[in-house]
């Protein structure tokens, strides 16, 4: 699994995918940290990762909207099925190395603050990687039903956006809005419940994306 995660990292600065991710969101980032700072006077981090977080809505479909319907595409997703790698390596190996694209640009947070309370935000820090790991496994997994980036892309955003405003329409659909679960965090709280919420909806989407690959495999 470790070639896959190797060869899929490598692959997002050999293309412009990786630099555009990073560049945008910390452009988008510095918008909002000097729009707190100079307007509300704040640098809570509270405000400007839940920023950060909106931004992911957006900018996730670029890390997985090519993930495998490029590999369809492109006609090298037979490889990928036929190859010694059990599928779910695979999968693992993908998801994993946009993760990591992730944690790097968490890391490239830190220049906008000079001594943060430590608690909060290792707190924060932790909410706003699951959430990306959340984004980042469904939008493996709508990458996974067409060979079409554009689609996948769209269907990831068109998700996230629908599970973001539910809520407004019933406070039955709070708990399904990724997003106002990681809400919590910033202040320096880990909820428990959403924690698992978090890691139960990543699984489930990867073990999704497996069975979508495997069963497309059998087919072959």
């Amino acid at each position: 699994m470790f070639a896959v995660i190797k060869k899929e990292f490598k692959s997002y600065f050999y293309s412009p995918v990786g630099y555009v991710f990073i560049g945008l969101f910390l452009i988008m980032f510095s918008i909002f940290f000097y729009v707190d700072v100079f307007q509300y006077q704040s640098t809570n981090f509270e405000y400007i990762f839940y920023s950060g977080a909106t931004i992911l809505t957006f900018l996730v479909p670029i890390l997985t909207m090519r993930a495998i319907a490029e590999e369809r595409k492109t006609g090298t997703e037979q490889l990928l099925l036929t190859s010694p790698l059990s599928i779910t390596k695979v999968v693992l190996g993908k998801f994993i190395a946009a993760t990591l694209i992730v944690a790097i640009t968490e890391i490239c947070t830190f220049l906008y603050f000079g001594t943060p309370h430590i608690t909060t935000a290792l707190v924060t820090l932790l909410g706003f990687l699951l959430l990306a790991m959340s984004y980042i496994s469904f939008g493996i997994l709508a990458s996974s039903i067409t060979e079409n980036q554009i689609i996948a892309g769209v269907i990831t955003i068109g998700f996230f956006i629908l599970t973001w405003f539910l809520p407004q329409f019933s406070s039955i659909f709070t708990n399904f809005s990724l997003i106002n679960m990681f809400s919590k965090f910033p202040t320096g709280q880990i909820d428990i419940a959403d924690t698992v919420t978090f890691v139960t909806f990543t699984i489930s989407c990867i073990l999704l994306t497996i069975i979508v690959m495997q069963r497309r495999k059998s087919v072959r």
